[in-house]
């Protein structure tokens, strides 16, 4: 079969690389893709948010399966005009994206279906948000309610922080119209994790738990990221409390959308905080993590194609997943002024002819061609994932990877997994 993937990030890559290898898929494209896709399926020059351009490019190539990595253009509808014009998606229709697409709805979801998560409140209006702050306590987070690219969601830990949170959304436009609307929330103390599951619109397949790192700087420091590296399993999230959180979470979500004539087809990604009063949901999202799928789908040995399509069908009933035991760590490689701004054009120095370092898997996310060479071409840039037995042993050998990269402004963190190394040394 062919398999369209739109996308052009280090998740898609992930998903480019899974197509590649299933024994069901003779031909991989991607749509817009980047260098290190290129070396594993065809790139078209289609952004991911171009609708009608990506319906023309099904139509020309007849894919068996298109499947839709980032949330915006699921939030635009791009799952809706592709069934529409009779492709099978991988991808929920833009009523059941707006779980990603609007922090308000989805709080308003999950009040309706008692999923524990976060007290919060809602602003459209400036005035009426800085008020709001008199009657709080801090910390607390103020979140932009729509698409931010992970970026607009932030801790504050007082009230000219929280001021100025407030004004980036609304006077600043820094995250556009994302920010005209704005929830005050409560800060959730705890342990994060991230819990994802592919759905059918009834059946419910939970992936391993993955945890990410969001802050750009060590010890969870600096603002928030799209995520600076990840790994997985997640010891503290034995298999147990993941059938809990499916339960509490995913289950319950997925009545209140079917309840409302929502279909939900695809991958419900729960943000959690493990809180000393149980998992309580930080977010949704509705595709899958980046760069949570980094360090989740090299442990995968499950066909991932087949279950796409089983999801997109409807056909999830009966289906398992098989895992690797080892453990994997990925770190996140970003350009320089990341995330506030970034650099493009810089020569990246280390990798092989296909982008790859040998032993370890190199997810590309950021990054271009030019002259022959790789070049940075967004934020974050690589992703460099390992496995091993133990998670020392799967830092040690990612750390060694991303050392042998180099790039100008090349920034990532150094403690990725560093929690879970310990807590295994501890037994």
């Amino acid at each position: 079969m062919l398999v369209l993937v739109v996308g052009s990030g280090g998740r898609e890559h992930a998903i480019v690389r899974k197509a590649a290898a299933s024994s069901s898929v003779t031909e991989v494209h991607a749509a817009p893709g980047n260098a290190g896709i290129a070396r594993q399926a065809q790139c078209h020059d289609v952004g991911a948010t171009d609708i009608d351009a990506l319906v023309a490019l099904a139509r020309r190539l007849e894919p068996s399966l298109v499947v839709v990595g980032p949330g915006a253009p699921l939030v635009a509808g791009a799952a809706d005009a592709l069934a529409e014009a009779g492709f099978t998606v991988f991808g929920p229709r833009r009523e059941a994206a707006m779980l990603e697409g609007s922090k308000r709805f989805a709080k308003e979801v999950m009040n309706a279906a008692g999923v524990p998560t976060a007290e919060f409140a809602g602003f459209t209006e400036y005035q009426a948000a800085m008020a709001h702050l008199s009657t709080i306590s801090f910390p607390t987070v103020i979140k932009a309610d729509g698409l931010a690219a992970g970026k607009g969601v932030m801790v504050v830990e007082a009230m000219e922080e929280a001021e100025a949170a407030i004004r980036k959304c609304f006077v600043d436009r820094s995250f556009g119209d994302a920010g005209l609307s704005v929830l005050v929330e409560e800060c959730l103390v705890g342990h994060e994790c991230s819990v994802l599951a592919l759905c059918d619109g009834d059946t419910i397949l939970p992936l391993e738990p993955a945890q990410d790192y969001k802050r750009i700087f060590d010890g969870d420091r600096g603002p928030n990221t799209g995520g600076m590296g990840c790994y997985s399993p997640v010891p503290r999230v034995p298999p147990e409390l993941v059938e809990e959180i499916i339960e509490q979470v995913h289950r319950p979500t997925i009545a209140e959308l079917k309840a409302r004539g929502i279909d939900f087809r695809g991958v419900l990604y729960a943000g959690l905080m493990l809180t000393g009063e149980g998992p309580k949901v930080l977010e949704f999202n509705v595709r899958f993590g980046d760069p949570e799928v980094q360090a989740i789908f090299p442990r995968l040995e499950s066909d991932l194609v087949e279950l796409m399509l089983a999801a997109a069908r409807g056909e999830l009933d009966g289906a398992s997943l098989d895992w690797k035991r080892e453990r994997s760590v990925s770190v996140i490689v970003a350009s320089a002024g990341y995330p506030e701004s970034s650099s493009k054009g810089d020569v990246i120095e280390g990798l092989d002819a296909d982008g790859q370092l040998e032993g370890l898997e190199v997810f590309h996310a950021g990054t271009a061609e030019e002259d022959g060479r790789f070049v940075t071409a967004g934020g974050r840039v690589l992703a460099v994932t390992a496995l091993d037995e133990t998670f020392a042993g799967a830092r040690r050998k990612a750390y060694a990877g991303v050392e042998k990269i180099s790039f100008d402004g090349m920034q990532y963190r150094r403690d990725i997994a560093a929690e879970a190394k310990e807590a295994e040394s501890r037994g």
